[in-house]
């Protein structure tokens, strides 16, 4: 028993870290959780190994010890991880400076302490690790074996890890999500993590990094389950007359014309009643840091408060946060697609072809651009990001703002001030701001935006952290004040139009704290993520309130359908949620919120709204959803990792010059 001490330590060890894992994540512990016990026993023989390799005991302790305490703390590190961001660190986060993502010490503090009891059952393994190294009495035997019995091992691991995969290929393997294609064909490192452990959902996630990877389900399997939309009569669509079947034909490239192919099945949306509701305006965008519907109060934001008030109330608006938090919301915001998993899209995307940016789009129509930043210009290389989409001229921190660079977060007020004159007297302008103010921490030593809007919250009552956010939103809501006085000053106020978005939850609150604020009580499935979207113009007589599931997914093609645009839908993952199209909200877990219910793919339950026919088919209507969504994720991936749209420019441009024509 002795002489195997060591093979045991590590296969208890590891098994256990997934149970607590995924007790702590996912509540319960299900039947898949074979494929998690036969993987874990998998890679503890494979440790074993590491930890008998060589004949000098001191470098097999050593490598075994490094392994062993590495793998400890990165579950802890996933569980922390996944607080915050509600996904998994993935290799590239891990290797390229998880500092950018993970945010501050003392956020990690603050959530390490909420994770305490798990956090600290997953420290006893390195506890007893430490104390077994240093029993002279009953130690880790990391002796060397012979070639014989690490061939046993190998052995053991090929019948073990051949197991798992026989199990995988056979049983229940043809829904979308089933573990067969988590396994090969789709990537959702969560849902793996959930069915076959969180080291075999990183090792996938190592290995596509490494090898590259494609899904693998074909397309004519999925649309078997979707309905096709049939119109009763002709009429206009927010589409280009795209010659996708000559661009079928003379494509190489398998996975352009893949995309090709799908972009010409999909139904595009309907223009509408506002359709061409802005033609000709100016143009102010805000993607705001933490932005949320609590950031919405009368008193303490009175800014906000009148944009929602006489703007679009879009009352039942999301932000999914996605893995890279920030940059990925604002990727989703800027350009209807759905983040790669795995990568940081933002950065991924920098000098490919986006005609469907805004200063793209608007600069043809005699539009100046600018875009903004009071944070560093080149976080998460944003200045790369922000000449991708287009922008002429481009100022943040360390890159001509002349705004106080050197405090914690930075003040939109101030970029405000410092900014606005580069534009407001031009003809016709567009403006895209990201800003910073309402970044957490939500502390006055913590944020100097709550410090300055302290005296404006102290006496609410609420919880410090809570007013704490109030304040620092407050600083963002100064900035709106001023940019609509210096608006009207210019006489430019009716004709501007102002969108402003989040990027992602305030994660820097907890769910309690954010209940505070909110005027109804929010869970940490979907209704920590609903926050809203203004869309105000100073031509707006009367509040126009919009009740249909939406999400920032949906706000490009929303703005470009007001504005008038010509544009086609069908190239975008969002859709105008001023058309009739089906609403869907879809969130980086793969879950939805539809018109019919809301779909927890972690648990796989569906809960539908009330009032739906008997004969509602849920089962059917979730496998379809499921398949939604699965292609909106696949086609995201492949336009961003092909370049996708650079291979209509040529049809672009015929377009174009057919309207010059007419």
């Amino acid at each position: 028993m002795k002489k195997y001490f060591l093979l045991i330590f590590t296969i208890i060890t590891l098994i256990y870290l997934e149970l607590v894992f995924s007790f702590t994540l996912f509540k319960s512990i299900t039947k898949s959780f074979i494929y998690t016990f036969l993987f874990s026993l998998s890679i503890s023989l494979i440790i074993y190994l590491i930890g008998t390799l060589f004949k000098k005991s001191i470098v097999n302790k050593l490598l075994y010890t490094c392994t062993m305490v590495f793998i400890i703390l990165f579950f802890v590190g996933q569980v922390i991880y996944y607080e915050l961001y509600e996904s998994l660190i993935s290799f590239l986060s891990l290797t390229t400076g998880t500092g950018q993502v993970f945010g501050f010490a003392d956020e990690i503090l603050r959530v390490a302490l909420i994770k305490a009891l798990p956090i600290s059952l997953m420290l006893i393994p390195l506890i007893l690790l430490i104390i077994l190294l240093f029993n002279k009495k009953f130690k880790l035997d990391c002796e060397y074996i012979n070639l014989k019995k690490k061939g046993i091992i190998l052995g053991i691991f090929i019948l073990v890890f051949g197991s798992a995969i026989i199990l995988i290929n056979t049983v229940n393997t043809k829904s979308i999500y089933s573990n067969k294609n988590l396994y090969y064909n789709v990537h959702s490192p969560l849902l793996t993590a959930k069915n076959m452990g969180m080291l075999t959902a990183f090792r996938l996630d190592f290995q596509r990094f490494i090898f590259g990877f494609e899904d693998k389900i074909e397309d004519e399997d999925l649309n078997e389950t979707i309905t096709p939309i049939v119109e009763e009569k002709i009429i206009e669509y927010n589409k280009l007359d795209i010659d996708f079947e000559t661009l079928i034909s003379n494509t190489k490239n398998n996975n352009i014309k893949s995309i090709h192919t799908y972009i010409s099945k999909e139904e595009p949306s309907k223009k509408n009643e506002y359709t061409g509701m802005f033609k000709g305006k100016n143009l102010i965008v805000f993607v705001a840091e933490a932005f949320s519907s609590i950031a919405i109060n009368k008193d303490i934001t009175p800014n906000l408060y009148k944009l929602y008030n006489e703007g679009f109330q879009f009352d039942n608006f999301y932000t999914p946060i996605f893995p890279v938090s920030t940059a990925d919301g604002e990727y989703i915001t800027d350009t209807s697609l759905i983040p790669k998993e795995g990568v940081w899209s933002l950065k991924a995307i920098n000098g490919h072809y986006m005609p469907y940016s805004y200063a793209n789009l608007f600069e043809p129509l005699g539009y100046s651009s600018n875009a903004y930043h009071d944070h560093n210009y080149n976080y998460y290389d944003r200045d790369k990001y922000i000449k991708t989409m287009g922008y002429n001229s481009y100022k943040a921190c360390k890159k001509g703002l002349k705004i106080k660079c050197k405090i914690w977060p930075e003040s939109d007020n101030e970029m405000i001030k410092a900014t606005t004159n580069d534009y407001i007297n031009n003809e016709h302008f567009l403006a895209y701001y990201m800003t910073v103010s309402g970044h957490l921490n939500y502390t006055k030593t913590g944020n100097s935006m709550v410090n300055r809007n302290w005296s404006a919250v102290k006496n609410l009552p609420y919880s410090e952290k809570a007013k704490g956010y109030l304040g620092a939103q407050r600083e963002f809501d100064k900035a709106i004040g001023e940019l609509l006085k210096r608006l009207e000053a210019a006489g430019k106020l009716e004709d501007t139009v102002i969108v402003i978005s989040g990027d992602h939850y305030p994660y820097g609150l907890n769910l309690n704290q954010i209940n505070e604020l909110s005027d109804y009580k929010r869970d940490n499935n979907f209704e920590k993520h609903h926050s809203i979207a203004l869309i105000w113009s100073g031509s707006m007589t009367e509040p126009i309130k919009v009740n249909k599931m939406s999400s920032s997914l949906d706000l490009l093609p929303t703005v470009l359908n007001l504005f008038g645009i010509d544009y086609d839908s069908r190239l975008l993952m969002g859709r105008d949620l001023l058309s009739d199209s089906d609403p869907l909200v879809i969130f980086s877990n793969r879950s939805f919120i539809t018109d019919k219910g809301r779909y927890n793919s972690v648990n796989k339950k569906f809960y539908p709204v009330y009032g739906l026919d008997e004969d509602f088919n849920q089962a059917e209507y979730v496998k379809t959803i499921n398949s939604i969504i699965y292609n909106k994720y696949k086609y995201s991936r492949l336009i961003l990792e092909t370049d996708y749209y650079k291979s209509l420019k040529s049809e672009f441009t015929r377009l174009k010059e057919t309207k010059k024509d007419e």
